[in-house]
Parts: C-alpha cells; structure tokens; sequence
C-alpha cells in the first residue's frame, strides 16, 4: 500500500508491556520526528511505563491504554494518520481499526493484525539475532525506506531524555545497586553485590540499594549484611517511580540485571552497567540497554542450561572483582 501523508501527520507507536521494553522503543519517536520534523508523536503505554514516556522530548502526548479501554479517551479524536503496533495487543488492534486509523502497521506474524492491519511488515522476535530496539524500526519501513541503515550504535541518539550535566568535584560518586528483577531477568546472586561493596571505599563511594519493599524483604533474607556499611543506603520502597526515574538522573551510576531500571539509566546517559546472562532469550545481543556511557558485563559463551532455571550459571560466573575494577575507573570520567 502506497502511504500518502499530509506535511503535519500524527503517529502512534503503541507498546503496553515493561519498562525496558518501551525505553527501546522510544528512538522510534525521534527517528519519526527527524524524517518528519513537523510530526506530532503520541505514545500509548500503560499506567506503570507512563512516567518513563514523559521524560522523552520526542513524544508530544502519552495516553495509557486504560484510558482508551474505559473509554476515558477516544482514539478517533487523535486524528492520527498511522499508528504502529509494536507489542502486539489485539485491544488496541482492533479499535484502532474501528476508530479508522488510516494506516494501521503491524507485524505479519499476529494473525489478528491480518484483521486489524492494512499494512503486514514481515519479521518475527521470536527467533531473531537482532537487537530488540532494531526490530522495533522494522515497522517504520513503510515510511522510512533507509531505516535500516540506522545501526545499533545510533539507537542511543534518539532518546531525547533529559541529561544531567556533570562536573568535576570532590563529591562521592553515587551508585544504585538494583539486585532484583521481579522475576523478570536472570539475577547476580547477593552475595556477589556484598562483595562488591566491601570492594568499593566508602570514602569514594555512595551506594544506594533499591527495589520495592517485596525486594527488600528477599534481600533481608537472602542477605541482610549488604546493608551492614555506613556508605551503603537503603532506599527500597521509598520511591514512586516517578521519584525513583528522578533518583537515576540524579546519580552517577546505576549497576542492575537485564531490567527497566537499567534502560532508563542507559537513556538518561548516567553510567549504566548491565550484568547479563548468556542464555540466547536473555543475551545483551538482542536485550543489552543502550547509552553513551553503557557497559554490559556477560560470559562469552551461550548457555542453555538456563533457560529453564531459577539459578543462573553463566550470570555468577562474572566475578564482584571485575566490575569493581571497572566502577573504580568511573570518577575519572565524570
């Protein structure tokens, strides 16, 4: 189907699924936005990513897929020319096709975007070697007939996150620790996190541990002498996650497993250090974060003994000495 759009056209990218999830979608809006620099972009998320979309200059408007559903919101009054279905979502499929979306993109491998979608782009995740954020462009192919000569390296200048500017001072370099994951990605083990900060001299560094309150209680359990330290602080539980986003900007490095916590902190250009599992659905090949100051941490080889284990192999394999080193080497780089 040939698209023909006026000089000021609306797009919706919609992704209703996690954190890290849609951060890697977000360059879609700015890639939009420098093709079509008169464009308004609108995000549909949900209400847990909706503070993540906000800090994105690239998106003029974020509407939540609850809105749309109680009807609070109605997708036809957006007058929107395109809308892309990133995560398929059979709900917003169909209504906006009911709501007369002119042109309705989505991947050929959902068969009700075979009833929802005019325009099928064929490619499938599931399987892939590629990088989840360069998937996500697939489907601005319609529009963008070069877009795949965007790199994976070039993914991290389409964020339009706010940066927080450094300076050169005598202050302590602040780090997050985010050992859990809510189930989510493979996790280093505790233990390694207290060795780390036992690593780390207290009178360089400020280490601040969150998750929710639910983390908390595993972490008391698993390994309660991690908060045993005067320059270790306990911040699970404290933030909404508007008050935690906030938090990232305002540090200097955040370390955390394969999770949204990470791919903001990647986005927002502070140090974000990922420790990856090998396993081939898990591997930083298709879900590594990324940023200017982003280091993943992973063992070489993939692992298959894994995929189907509540304990990681090849994650513990990455030694608390080796990321040490690397923190360490941080400040002068500030």
């Amino acid at each position: 189907m040939e698209i023909n759009l006026e000089k000021t056209p609306t797009f919706i990218i919609s992704r209703t699924d996690s954190i890290g999830d849609v951060v890697l979608t977000i360059p879609m809006a700015g890639i939009l936005k420098k093709h079509y620099p008169n464009s308004s972009v609108i995000f549909i998320g949900n209400n847990y990513t909706y503070p993540v979309l906000l800090l994105s200059e690239h998106v003029d408007l974020v509407i939540k897929k609850e809105d749309l559903l109680s009807n609070i919101l109605n997708l036809k009054d957006l007058n929107a020319a395109v809308i892309f279905h990133v995560s398929p979502d059979v709900e917003i499929a169909k209504l906006a096709q009911k709501s007369k979306i002119k042109y309705r993109i989505g991947t050929s491998h959902r068969w009700f975007h075979w009833l929802y979608c005019n325009i099928q782009v064929s490619f499938s995740r599931k399987k892939s070697l590629l990088h989840e954020s360069i998937l996500n462009l697939k489907l601005l192919k319609p529009l963008i007939k070069d877009v795949e000569k965007i790199e994976l390296k070039d993914i991290q200048n389409y964020y339009g996150f706010k940066v927080k500017k450094r300076n050169n001072n005598s202050e302590k370099i602040k780090i997050i620790f985010h050992p859990k994951s809510k189930g989510s990605a493979r996790e280093w083990k505790l233990s390694y996190f207290h060795d780390l900060i036992k690593l780390l001299p207290k009178d360089k560094f400020e280490i601040y541990i969150t998750g929710t309150e639910l983390e908390y209680q595993k972490i008391q359990n698993e390994c309660s002498q991690i908060f045993d330290y005067e320059h270790v602080i306990n911040m699970c539980g404290k933030f909404t996650l508007n008050e935690f986003v906030a938090f990232i900007q305002q540090s200097d490095v955040l370390l955390a497993c394969s999770t949204g916590p990470l791919h903001i902190a990647a986005a927002c250009e502070i140090h974000a250090i990922g420790i990856y599992a090998s396993a081939q659905n898990m591997h930083p090949n298709r879900w590594a974060a990324q940023g200017k100051n982003t280091k993943i941490f992973f063992t070489d080889k993939i692992c298959f003994e894994c995929n189907n284990s509540t304990e990681c192999a090849c994650i513990n394999q990455i030694l608390p000495n080796k990321i040490a080193e690397f923190i360490k080497r941080i400040p002068n780089s500030l």
